[in-house]
């Protein structure tokens, strides 16, 4: 299956053109960054500045390994391959036809180097086909931005190199809409201008064109102080002296002649509606009145499609123009007239007027002055021109009288939310007034934009979103180009949405449903209301790189529906984004300016939203925790407990999924919760993050976390209990990653401390733990000590699972020593334990350490039946950490039984672990394991 890649826009993958997940916002930038040097060596060191920026180059060093070895399992079978090579580089080998960003160069390069414009031009036009929007949409680090702006350029280049062939091929006309809006946009820019002037020189408006160049004339000399050059002055002069020169030679003779050569035919229709079906009755409607324009009286000429905001009157008068354009020789014009515009006032009829003798061909200094003048004007230069006239969205009948011709062969449509009546009573105009698309035709709305497949995949879902939108074509129109957008969300998920917010919407009554159904097209309204911008201020300053839509409830003290219905708003007004199902982000600019309103606002509203915001994580991450790690002793009070809160997180799978969506938020809402003296949350964050970050082995993220939070417990002078568990937490933390004497010394501070606060369970854990440190040290009798003063604390206490977890720990001391008959009857008691209470990470631990026993008594199938039970637990449990080492000690006991495939398969994945964890020595020690099996000779 051929598979390729898009950076020239969001960062995607598609297999066989259909789009993939291409994984969380990091791995996506992993990913641009070794496409955009593809088949180049990249080092770690570049594309963890790539990836992360600033954003902590520690954390994101340890995080690419799992970021790379998830690409890398992508990737495999298709013809990419992602190689380490050369110690600490990787590389991405891949087709550059495969990349939008390669292909967009060669093709580019080509067009540049073609002997035709013919060809330059449709090569040109393809390598901007390879753009679908911003370049590395979503990726804000410093690197990206750079190279961002590179890229910017060079399309902003392309785009005037196509422009100049086009003006070569005689396409003035076809690029003159497109200049005009590059010039406003690049005022300064003197090839943009150069391609203005010369275009509106060749349409025939040659004041236009020199009035562009006095423009920006007068420009360079206020900004820069300097005159045009050289090339734009010569064309000016050429313009001034009509210069023959500068009308491009005829590309072929001409076959036919424009009715009406000597006047300008405007084509000014919008483009034909590719969603519209249906409205076959309301059509022929259309077709019985108007079944030829009239040609003196007698007949209407001027006809209104009426109905409520969104009902697809527009699309209707569109429809039926571009399918009898043949009726109109004399050309069409159009006018937006926003008579319902949210964000602005309704168009003045004047400012039409003027468009229209603009493209009637009228000259600047021939239209005069006076309104009544300039409407007299325009009814000489339609009269008997058979032409159409399409109106859309007018206020009422004043602003469209002033618009009418005076004679009867053009046809007029008007579209209006209102009746107008008046109009009907002036000018007899018949009217249609729609009604929403019946249930068949709505479905196909949905079909066109999604394809059969997708809604026969979730027949609920679909009939769903078809009530939501109650057969109103903006609204299907809104929902098909969200799900389009997001090929690989389900359509339960805009459907649940749609669902909840429905239910805030106000009464549906006999007036405008454009402004009630704002759950479905909120996207018509430029303008946010009070509590949709005050919900923009708040979350500009939110920790974080994105949030959930359950961290914006916290954050603006609203109810998950009203909170979807605010951040559909935002979405709508391209002020935030759904990067992924119910995660929002903003761009970083946006976000600055959402920061800078909201400190516009009165203090206590943003400090009343941070607290709640911190509440939440804190609550959460602790009931997360609570359903990873049920055995584990709760500190006290609870946040839950003190807020009253109730989580939403169902198991442990939820849990450890929202740990793994919230990791960077947490942190984040961590460092602001100290920054803010915020003591309280600041611990139980680092507290409630801790079962996680062992499991995943983010060591260096949980030694950070609590070595900052114990920092400002003792500046707060916090109790002794809990100033003693933030001890031994950062102890056992330092155990792992092999600081023997800080261990020991954070964890004897924490035993000092537990034994003042009579904290016997405390007291307990900490000489595990302690245990655990000599046992680094190969002190095995050191550590038996500790391990058998915590059994002896636990035996006092009503903990089964902790005393079980005491046993074990006697038992694999004992192991360690030799002692294996006795580990073996201590581990046994307490995986009875385990397994009775349901403590499924003490039953792994448990495992491992029968397994050793096994393993070093000869029993070599009874290990490999531990160890595999083990691994199988580690897995469901999501303890990454623990599961390279279960995977070295399956290694270990096949390489004892004379298995070298076997072990070097075991060793081989729990190498990749190692490495993905940082773990350093492991590694090495996995390395040369399997470098010793490559070497044995086989017997």
């Amino acid at each position: 299956m051929a598979v390729s890649f898009g950076v020239l826009g969001p960062i995607e993958v598609w297999r066989d053109g259909v789009p993939v997940n291409a994984g969380p916002a990091l791995q996506r930038r992993v990913l641009a960054a070794l496409l955009v040097d593809a088949n180049q060596l990249v080092s770690a060191d570049a594309l963890v500045d790539r990836a992360w920026g600033t954003a902590g180059p520690r954390s994101g060093v340890r995080a690419l390994y799992g970021y790379i070895s998830r690409l890398r399992r992508a990737l495999e079978g298709h013809d990419v391959s992602l190689t380490r090579e050369e110690g600490s580089g990787y590389r991405l080998r891949v087709s550059p036809q495969a990349v939008d960003l390669h292909r967009f160069h060669h093709l580019l390069e080509q067009g540049r180097a073609a002997p035709a414009d013919e060809e330059a031009e449709a090569l040109l036009e393809a390598a901007l086909g390879s753009w679908r929007g911003e370049a590395f949409a979503g990726a804000d680090t410093p690197w990206f931005n750079a190279q961002r702006d590179v890229l910017d350029g060079e399309r902003f280049a392309a785009q005037l190199d196509l422009t100049e062939v086009r003006l070569r091929l005689a396409k003035h006309a076809l690029v003159l809409t497109e200049l005009s809006g590059r010039a406003e946009a690049h005022p300064l820019d003197e090839r943009v201008a150069g391609h203005l002037m010369l275009a509106l020189y060749r349409c025939g408006r040659q004041a236009e064109a020199l009035a562009c160049h006095e423009r920006l004339r007068r420009d360079l000399a206020t900004e820069l102080g300097i005159d045009p050059g050289a090339p734009l002055r010569r064309l000016h002069q050429q313009i001034l002296a009509a210069d023959p020169a500068l009308h491009p030679a005829p590309i072929a003779p001409a076959t036919s002649r424009p009715p009406r050569a000597s006047r300008p035919v405007p084509r000014q229709l919008p483009p034909w509606p590719a969603t519209f079906v249906g409205r076959d009755r309301e059509l022929a409607a259309l077709d019985g009145l108007f079944k030829e324009p009239a040609e003196g009286g007698g007949r209407p000429t001027i006809f209104t499609i009426g109905g409520t905001g969104g009902v697809g009157k527009s699309w209707l008068a569109l429809h039926w123009a571009h399918q009898h354009l043949d009726r109109f020789p004399d050309g069409q014009l159009y006018a937006a007239l926003y008579g319902f515009d949210p964000a602005g006032e309704p168009e003045p009829p004047d400012r039409v007027l003027r468009g229209f003798l603009d493209a009637l061909g009228t000259p600047p200094q021939e239209v005069p002055a006076d309104a009544e003048a300039r409407a007299g004007l325009y009814r000489s230069l339609v009269a008997d021109r058979r032409m159409l006239i399409l109106l859309d969205n007018a206020r009422d009948a004043d602003q469209i009288r002033p618009l009418l011709p005076g004679g009867a062969t053009c046809l007029v449509l008007v579209t209006s939310r209102s009746h107008l009546a008046g109009l009907t009573t002036t000018h007899g105009s018949p009217h249609l007034t729609l009604d929403t698309l019946p249930d068949p035709e709505a479905r196909e709305v949905l079909t066109r934009a999604l394809g059969h497949d997708r809604l026969a995949a979730e027949p609920d879902a679909v009939g769903a979103l078809l009530r939501r939108c109650a057969g109103l074509p903006l609204a299907l129109g809104i929902v098909a180009a969200r799900a389009a957008a997001h090929p690989h969300f389900p359509l339960a998920e805009l459907a649940e949405e749609l669902d909840d917010a429905t239910g805030r919407l106000d009464a549906l009554t006999a007036g405008d449903l454009a402004t009630d159904l704002r759950a479905v097209f909120e996207t018509s309204c430029r303008a946010l209301d009070a509590p949709t911008a005050q919900a923009f201020a708040l979350l500009g300053p939110a920790p974080g790189p994105d949030i959930g839509l359950h961290s914006a409830a916290a954050l603006l003290g609203t109810p998950l529906s009203r909170t979807r219905a605010v951040l559909r708003a935002l979405e709508a007004a391209h002020l935030v984004q759904q990067h992924t199902p119910g995660r929002y982000r903003m761009h970083n600019l946006v976000r600055l300016y959402a920061t800078e309103r909201g400190q516009d606002r009165p203090g206590d509203i943003g400090d009343a939203a941070s607290l709640r915001l911190a509440d939440f994580y804190a609550h959460t991450a602790y009931d997360g925790d609570r359903l990873l790690s049920p055995q584990r002793t709760p500190i006290t009070p609870s946040p839950s407990e003190a807020a009253g809160a109730r989580s939403f997180l169902g198991d442990a799978t939820a849990a450890m999924a929202w740990f793994e969506a919230e990791h960077h938020c947490l942190l984040a809402a961590h460092h602001f919760a100290l920054e803010r003296g915020l003591h309280s949350q600041a611990w139980r964050l680092a507290w409630a993050l801790d079962t996680y970050h062992w499991r995943r082995g983010l060591l260096p993220d949980r030694m950070t976390m609590l070595g900052a939070t114990l920092t400002a417990l003792d500046a707060a002078g916090e109790e002794p209990a809990t100033r003693a568990l933030a001890r031994r937490l950062l102890g056992r933390t330092h155990v792992a990653l092999g600081r023997h004497d800080e261990a020991l010394a954070r964890l004897r501070q924490a035993l000092t401390l537990f034994e003042e606060a009579e904290d016997a369970a405390g007291t307990a854990q900490t000489h595990l733990n302690l245990a655990l440190a000599w046992e680094q040290q190969h002190d095995d009798a050191q550590a038996l000590t500790h391990a058998v003063q915590n059994l002896r604390i636990r035996e006092t206490l009503d903990s089964p699972p902790r005393e079980a977890e005491a046993l074990n720990a006697v038992g694999w001391y004992h192991a360690r020593l030799g002692h294996h008959q006795e580990g073996r009857a201590f581990c046994e008691r307490a995986l009875t334990l385990c397994r009775l209470h349901h403590f499924l990470e003490g039953e792994a631990f448990t495992l491992d350490s029968l397994g050793y026993i096994a393993h070093h008594s000869g029993r070599y199938a009874a290990a490999l039946d531990h160890y595999h039970q083990a691994l199988a637990l580690r897995r469901e449990l999501g303890d990454a950490y623990e599961e390279a080492d279960a995977l070295a000690c399956l290694g270990d006991v096949h390489q004892a039984l004379g298995r070298p495939a076997e072990a070097r398969r075991a060793r081989s994945q729990a190498l990749a672990l190692y490495r993905e964890q940082r773990r350093d020595a492991e590694a090495e020690r996995m390395r040369a394991l399997l470098t010793a099996i490559h070497h044995t000779p086989t017997r």
